[in-house]
């Protein structure tokens, strides 16, 4: 339901976040057990789209348990850098990479808010500042993020964001073929769903939530209005999980809606660029 922002909203998530940690560790949903043998857990056109990371460094906001972060060191990094507000989360991360033979040299997590990532990651710049699916939701104001997010970029980097489209919060579970909320609402969504994406049946207590919704329009006025030059804006016909119960999944993993469906946008990708500082003449 929609409601004014509460004051708890982020201790709220923050415990939500905390307790299903341990949850997503021994699941099969993240599958560590193959992560540590090899998988790589970035999507095909993020990889495309981010291109080569080799000898870049990196700086993944709202990491979670670090995966999508490893696996960008595993492509190249030279050091990678990821930031959540989960301790158990960041803890989570940082033993993973431990076990992989990732040292704080390639690989260091800080657990600290995203809008405070300025002050609290080891670097002023990085070459790229990445942020994986499912995160804007968790932040009320996308334009401090955006800020937040160009501040760290280096001249001549850039910022690279892959997420799922608002559009597909204002449609219908079953179908995804009506529209049933307002897609330009910007008050908080407030749920208590018991359980996680990645274990519907997890026994859980903490399970209030509050998320928001940024339209695709006011996400790229804020990176652009932070000073960064947008590159791309790439909408994708797939989503990582069945958004809605008409979706069918393919052989390659993503779910999408059945052949002859007309297709809406599930995802989307967005680069833009720090301009290289000038030099006198």
């Amino acid at each position: 339901m929609y409601s004014p922002i509460p004051r708890d909203w982020r201790e709220a998530n923050r415990a939500r976040w905390d307790e299903r940690v341990p949850i997503h560790v021994a699941g099969h949903f993240y599958d560590l057990d193959a992560f540590r043998a090899g998988r790589d857990s970035l999507r095909d056109f993020e990889t495309a789209e981010v291109g080569d990371v080799t000898g870049r460094s990196l700086l993944h906001l709202q990491c979670h348990i670090g995966l999508d972060t490893l696996s960008w060191a595993r492509r190249g990094a030279s050091h990678v850098v990821g930031l959540d507000f989960s301790e158990p989360a960041v803890d989570a991360a940082r033993a993973l990479a431990a076990e992989l033979g990732l040292g704080p040299d390639r690989a260091a997590f800080v657990a600290a808010d995203v809008y405070d990532a300025a002050e609290a990651v080891p670097d002023l710049s990085y070459d790229v500042v990445y942020t994986g699916v499912g995160a804007l939701n968790w932040l009320p104001d996308v334009v401090r993020w955006a800020e937040t997010a160009a501040a760290l970029v280096a001249p001549g980097g850039f910022l690279y964001l892959a997420e799922f489209h608002p559009l597909t919060d204002s449609l219908d579970d079953a179908t995804g073929s009506r529209v049933t909320h307002d897609y330009f609402a910007r008050d908080a969504w407030v749920d208590e769903t018991p359980g996680t994406y990645a274990d519907l049946d997890a026994q859980t207590v903490h399970n209030r939530s509050v998320e928001w919704q940024h339209p695709v329009g006011e996400v790229v006025s804020a990176v652009a209005a932070a000073g960064l030059r947008i590159e791309f804006l790439h909408e994708h016909d797939v989503s990582l999980f069945p958004r809605f119960g008409s979706l069918v999944r393919h052989e390659d993993g993503y779910f999408r809606f059945p052949a002859g469906r007309p297709r809406i946008p599930l995802m989307y990708s967005l680069k833009a660029t720090k301009p290289r500082q000038r030099t006198a003449v």
